[in-house]
């Protein structure tokens, strides 16, 4: 791939990302051909381990775009990574805050200006006891009703054998065997200028989550359990 023109921070951040994630994983990457090299487009992933934003990242960038996360406002608040994030344009998420809607604006401007945009639909690192899919908050569906970009799934598997989110074990060596997967761009032509209103915006976010939930059982074997909630167990 030829050299691209991304600036000093991009190259910097590049620089310190993507050698440790060649040294820590075989990677099996599959599907790039579904992540078209410009224009805007929402990518949204399963998080399943604190390691796999760095596997998406790499991800992304051996697809030939610029991976601009929404990631929670608090780590942009850590001395200098929290600068370099601003610089590399990443988008912090205000939670819970009346700031929480700069985060959308912020995304829909990145997505009129041609970017990639990366969201986790769960909001956080799954709580599903084995690591499937949960049910996912309405984010992405707000952004594609505002927007009507297309949404590209990427599914993930292996960034657990890092960071294992349940029992809190780093593992670095021997590498790491990590999949990741795109698919074809979601068809949500059925919710088509449809009001953001709160069936609405599930519906959307069901099906999106259902979507990663089927990548994911092609990717570990098997089939796929329904999605689950932190509230009530199993749902849908």
């Amino acid at each position: 791939m030829a050299k691209r023109r991304i600036g000093f921070w991009r190259r910097f951040a590049v620089s310190i990302v993507k050698p440790p994630m060649i040294g820590l994983t075989e990677r099996d990457w599959r599907g790039m051909e579904h992540i078209p090299s410009t224009g805007p487009l929402i990518l949204v992933a399963n998080h399943i381990s604190h390691a796999d934003p760095f596997v998406l990242a790499h991800y992304v960038y051996d697809a030939g775009r610029w991976p601009g996360f929404l990631a929670k406002e608090s780590v942009f608040r850590l001395p200098v990574a929290g600068s370099i994030l601003h610089k590399v344009g990443q988008i912090p998420v205000f939670r819970g805050t009346v700031d929480a809607a700069k985060a959308l604006d912020a995304a829909v401007g990145a997505l009129r200006a041609g970017e990639a945009v990366l969201i986790y639909p769960e909001g956080t690192i799954t709580k599903e006891p084995d690591l499937w899919p949960m049910r996912g908050k309405t984010g992405v569906a707000r952004l594609w009703l505002t927007t009507g970009v297309p949404v590209v799934p990427i599914a993930m598997w292996g960034p657990e054998e890092i960071f294992d989110p349940r029992t809190k074990k780093l593992r670095v060596l021997p590498r790491r065997a990590v999949t990741v997967v795109a698919g074809p761009p979601i068809d949500l032509s059925r919710w088509t200028g449809a009001a953001p209103t709160s069936a609405n915006l599930h519906e959307i976010t069901d099906h999106v989550m259902g979507v990663l939930r089927d990548m994911v059982a092609e990717i570990r074997g098997g089939e796929a359990p329904p999605l689950w909630s932190p509230a009530v167990g199993r749902d849908s």
